[in-house]
Formats: structure tokens, C-alpha cells, sequence
């Protein structure tokens, strides 16, 4: 058992690092005020579905603190927690919908939409309480906030879908696995 519990601890850190990594290759760098596309995600919704959502909250909990540390803005200690350490921890979660099960596109899809999801309402209520004031006079704040995060989460998350899905038909056993790998998830949380 801790030898399984230390092969899930590498591939977090191992995942969390090229996490980090892809996170500097953007698509475009259109909002001045933080969010941009990357390949960030796919890590740790690989991490997520391989080895369940514990792995994946902690492989996301990882990368948020890391770009915090690598070049993060800071305006409020609550603000730091909703857009790094746990905007990225709650896309683990999204491996509710794949672990332990057979890993179907449909699955996939339903753990990026959670995930994605959750990561938005964090955004959100950062950009609502304190970044309103960038708000285009006469817009409301909820809505402003709403669509700046929309502009980038949504086209990451179908890059991330696309990648996603792409190894699962090119390599189908990537998301497999085996009951010692279900077992490195129990052992895990102990």
C-alpha cells in the first residue's frame, strides 16, 4: 500500500509541474485583467480521472499555489484563495463523474463541466467583490464578471475537452485502472 500511495504522489507532483508548465503556453492574452487559454486543466483532470478526485484536488491545489507564488495578483487574502489555490483545486472534482467507472466521453465531458464549472464560480465572486469597479459604467458588476470569466473558461474548457478526448481514442487503457490503482486512491486519504 505505501508504495502505491507513493506512485500517486508522483504523478500529482509530476502532473502539477507540467501543469505549471503548460499554463505558460497561452492562446491569446486578450484580458487585462488575469484569465488567459492554456493546456493548464488537462493535467489535473487527468489526474482526476486516473486516480479520483482526491488526487485531483490535491494535484490542482498544487498548481494554484504554485502560480500564485510564479506571478499571481494579490488584492484581498480571500480574493487569493477563490483565484488561485482553490480555483484550481475544485477541477479535481470532476473526477466524480469518471473514477471507479468506465470512462466513456459522456463521463469526460460531465467531469469538465463540473470542474470548469466550479473553477467559474470562484472566478466569479473574485471578479464580483473585487474587481467590479472595472466594470463598463452602466453594466452590471454580476454580469460583467460573468462574461470576462466566461471569455476565456469556456473556449479552455473545450481545448482541454478536445485533448481529453483525443487520448481516450487514441489510447483507450491511458484512463484505465487497474484495482491496485483504485486502491492508491483509498490509500491516499489515509
Amino acid at each position: 500500500m505505501e508504495r502505491n500511495r507513493l506512485i500517486t504522489m508522483i504523478e500529482i507532483a509530476i502532473m502539477a509541474g507540467l501543469s505549471v508548465i503548460l499554463s505558460y503556453i497561452e492562446f491569446g492574452a486578450l484580458w487585462a485583467f488575469g484569465g488567459s487559454i492554456s493546456l493548464v486543466m488537462v493535467p489535473i483532470f487527468i489526474m482526476a480521472f486516473r486516480r479520483g478526485w482526491q488526487a485531483g484536488f490535491v494535484t490542482g491545489l498544487l498548481v494554484g499555489i504554485v502560480s500564485l507564488l510564479t506571478g499571481g495578483y494579490v488584492v484581498h487574502p480571500v480574493q487569493l484563495v477563490l483565484d488561485y489555490p482553490l480555483a484550481f483545486a475544485v477541477l479535481g472534482l470532476g473526477g466524480v463523474f469518471v473514477f471507479h467507472k468506465t470512462v466513456t466521453i459522456g463521463r469526460i465531458f460531465g467531469g469538465l463541466l463540473l470542474g470548469t464549472s466550479l473553477r467559474l464560480v470562484c472566478h466569479f465572486l473574485s471578479g464580483v467583490i473585487w474587481f467590479g469597479s472595472y466594470a463598463p459604467e452602466g453594466t452590471p458588476v454580476t454580469l460583467y464578471s460573468l462574461v470576462y470569466n466566461l471569455s476565456y473558461l469556456v473556449p479552455e474548457m473545450l481545448i482541454t475537452a478536445a485533448v481529453l478526448v483525443f487520448l481516450k481514442k487514441t489510447a483507450p487503457t491511458f484512463y484505465k485502472q487497474s484495482i491496485q490503482a483504485n486502491h492508491r486512491s483509498a490509500s491516499f486519504n489515509n
